[in-house]
């Protein structure tokens, strides 16, 4: 899933060297992801109104389902 995410967002920014993808915390069938970028790139990644992030965080929560598991994106400034 990390790899997912780090994927998606090199793809979308300008400077895809400082995209960095955390694992916040772990829990049981829960997992917290946390994105950073540049600070010029966060328009790119959060999208007009937000759709390219939601967008991310769907697809995102579909490949956590089909490993029983919930996982929830946060994009950090």
């Amino acid at each position: 899933m990390k790899e997912f995410i780090e994927f998606v967002a090199q793809h979308l920014v300008d400077h895809p060297e400082n995209v960095l993808v955390e694992e916040k915390s772990k829990e049981d069938n829960k997992i917290v992801f946390a994105l950073k970028v540049g600070q010029e790139d966060i328009g790119k990644v959060i999208g007009k109104q937000g759709k390219t992030a939601q967008a991310m965080r769907t697809l995102l929560t579909a490949i956590a389902a089909k490993e029983g598991k919930k996982a929830i994106l946060e994009i950090v400034d």
